[in-house]
């Protein structure tokens, strides 16, 4: 970004001098190159390389497309030009040309292709870590409405496996965020006010109780259905979103996604994890909850399959509802077909 603005004001000196010499004429004269860089599937591409080249000389012009894919090169003297699109993971494109005096050139959607399994680069064991890592930050940073956590979703179809300590990493960042805290005392109030498990009492220790039952509730799912069995079964506890193919396709996938799972060696397979997760969850409860209000056994695994039931109408809404009230989100690689 920075070398674009001294590129703008290398530019406007350029025609000042210009405009000295030739008058309102060269003004006219200058043109500019724009377009839109997507994937095949049709998502545009954030942070795209973009480099343009100019006839025989060696100077060269460098920028990174925006949010909405786009890249435009102003005040620009005619000529023969090329410019070449690059990202990591997809094949690079070239599209050439001649600027006439004052033309707009509108290279429209530039395509990029992923890269076949051939032409991509393998990576070490230390290098997938770092990518998983840098990958994980990025999930970090996404809130529904700028406002929400929604850590535990994957725009990135293909991306690297977590290691057991990122997947602790991510459960203790989902417990301990700010929301969290907030969320649960909000249902602590309300089940206060509706005097829901009645045998904690009412006044500042029953909303005290509600509250640490539900923060239990909250943390002890985090952590043995989002971290300790997935690392135990090697599986990985994020919804990785699909975005392309027809409606009912990708409802399928949707409610699927409730009972499998990615393994860490990126196959699909039963979600131990999610499931035997819920169980345990509802099995611990009963250390912390009214007597009057625990469950036996049966109705545990009632409350799983519910718990289930609930994660398929949880990724329905991820698949086509929280995308879009999400801001700021990065390109995301497609979906393989057929998943």
């Amino acid at each position: 970004m920075h070398f674009f603005s001294f590129a703008c004001l290398l530019a406007a000196a350029a025609l000042c001098a210009g405009a000295q010499q030739a008058g309102p004429a060269a003004n006219s004269a200058l043109a500019s190159i724009q377009g839109v860089v997507a994937s095949t599937e049709g998502d545009v591409y954030q942070g795209a390389r973009i480099v343009l080249e100019r006839g025989v000389s060696d100077a060269q012009e460098t920028q990174q497309t925006d949010a909405d894919g786009h890249f435009h090169f102003a005040n620009l003297q005619p000529g023969a030009f090329k410019i070449t699109i690059s990202a990591e993971g997809f094949v690079s494109q070239s599209v050439v040309g001649l600027l006439r005096p004052g033309e707009a050139f509108d290279a429209r959607t530039i395509a990029l292709p992923v890269a076949s399994s051939d032409s991509v680069v393998r990576v070490s064991a230390e290098s997938q870590v770092e990518l998983a890592q840098q990958q994980l930050n990025i999930e970090e940073k996404q809130r529904v409405l700028g406002v929400f956590p929604n850590y535990y979703v994957s725009y990135d179809h293909e991306a690297a496996p977590l290691t057991a300590h990122q997947k602790f990493q991510l459960a203790w960042k989902t417990s301990i965020d700010p929301i969290t805290w907030m969320m649960t005392g909000v249902v602590a109030g309300v089940e206060q006010a509706s005097n829901t498990f009645s045998g904690y009492g009412q006044g500042a220790e029953g909303y005290g109780k509600r509250f640490g039952a539900n923060y239990a509730d909250s943390i002890s799912s985090a952590m043995i259905g989002g971290a300790l069995l997935p690392s135990l079964f090697r599986q990985d506890p994020r919804y990785f979103y699909k975005g392309t193919g027809s409606v009912s396709s990708r409802a399928r996938y949707a409610i699927a996604s409730a009972f499998i799972c990615k393994g860490d060696n990126r196959r699909w397979q039963f979600n131990y994890s999610g499931i035997l997760g819920g169980i345990a969850a509802g099995g611990i409860s009963n250390l912390y909850y009214p007597s009057s209000s625990r469950n036996g056994v049966e109705e545990t695994f009632e409350n799983s399959a519910l718990g289930t039931a609930g994660s398929a109408v949880q990724n329905l809404l991820q698949e086509f509802v929280v995308r879009r009230l999400t801001p700021r989100l990065p390109h995301r690689a497609p979906a393989i077909p057929n998943q």
